[in-house]
């Protein structure tokens, strides 16, 4: 038992202090933590000891109560709020070097990956014109959700070619370039993922996901808490899960103004222990140490709707 609560112990503190973690390849390099090899071993431990195979593969459970709206109090700003420096990057050489050398790599864990696509499926009707924005060689689309056209917009084409899900691609920086190559109302809905805070000319972005789409069309922005952080804008990495909520919802606020409806963020993150077999622990167990079991790497979803019409 001192074994596997030591385990614990080691996961939880390296849960919770993580925020941004640098990813190279397939490789996750923590900044905060020299003993790697102890909480690897931790991680191992508790995992043979406790969970088995079944928590490394946990589905979510997306709770609704876990949604939360944004009243126009919530902006008290007239305008866009946010400055150049918010905007600046410790790295602001050109993004296609950067991503140059393609990453076959899945950049958030399978528990988030599994509640994304799940979101998705409830989210996107059968038929939809779906645009990914910072796309790649996934897009963690419901496998068997009859989509219309899937358009991929990212910046290494050894990627998108890679990527099944995409009917059609195309290569663009938008911190070089802000534009969407696409007409007027041409999609129901513009899907980002864990690239948001890259971002460093988002409110022009954001204008124009509304311009491509169709009236009562859906933008879904997710991200998690990893990130390369020589790339993400300085006001991403001042802040923390809660604080970026509403840094993705002023987006749409502002830009354009009035144009978004029903702007929410929700968080997907599974809950503590969802990955156990029912009747591994007792409910004893888990009322005393279940703080401790880590519950994979947070998602969270702001979305919003296109109105009819706005004020811009």
């Amino acid at each position: 038992m001192y074994v596997v609560c030591l385990s614990l112990y080691l996961i939880r503190e390296y849960l919770s202090t993580r925020r941004c973690r640098a990813q190279a390849g397939g490789t996750v390099r923590t900044t905060f933590l020299n003993s790697s090899a102890a909480v690897a071993c931790g991680r191992m431990i508790a995992g043979a000891i406790l969970f088995g195979t079944t928590a490394v593969n946990a589905m979510t459970n997306i709770d609704a109560t876990r949604a939360r709206r944004f009243p126009p109090s919530d902006f008290p700003a007239p305008a866009w709020p946010y400055s150049r420096r918010d905007m600046s990057r410790m790295d602001e050489a050109a993004d296609f070097n950067f991503y140059s050398a393609p990453r076959f790599v899945t950049h958030i864990d399978e528990g988030a990956i599994a509640s994304l696509t799940q979101y998705y499926d409830e989210a996107l009707l059968a038929g939809n014109d779906v645009l990914d924005l910072c796309s790649s060689w996934i897009s963690h689309l419901p496998p068997n959700k009859e989509l219309g056209r899937v358009v991929g917009l990212g910046m290494n084409a050894r990627e998108l070619e890679a990527n099944e899900q995409l009917t059609e691609w195309v290569l663009r920086d938008l911190n070089s370039e802000p534009t969407l190559p696409f007409d007027d109302e041409s999609f129901d809905a513009v899907l980002n993922v864990v690239s948001v805070d890259y971002l460093n000319k988002p409110q022009q972005v954001f204008s124009e996901m509304h311009r491509v789409l169709r009236p009562g069309g859906v933008a879904l922005m997710s991200f998690s808490n990893r990130c390369f952080p020589t790339k993400a804008v300085k006001i991403w990495l001042d802040a923390d899960d809660e604080e970026r909520k509403h840094i993705v919802a002023s987006y749409f606020w502002y830009a354009p103004r009035d144009g978004w409806a029903d702007i929410m963020a929700i968080d997907l993150k599974p809950s503590k222990g969802a990955g156990l077999a029912s009747g591994t622990l007792p409910s004893s167990f888990l009322g005393l140490f279940g703080s401790l079991l880590p519950s994979g790497d947070p998602m969270i979803v702001v979305r919003a709707n296109k109105r009819a019409t706005c004020a811009t």
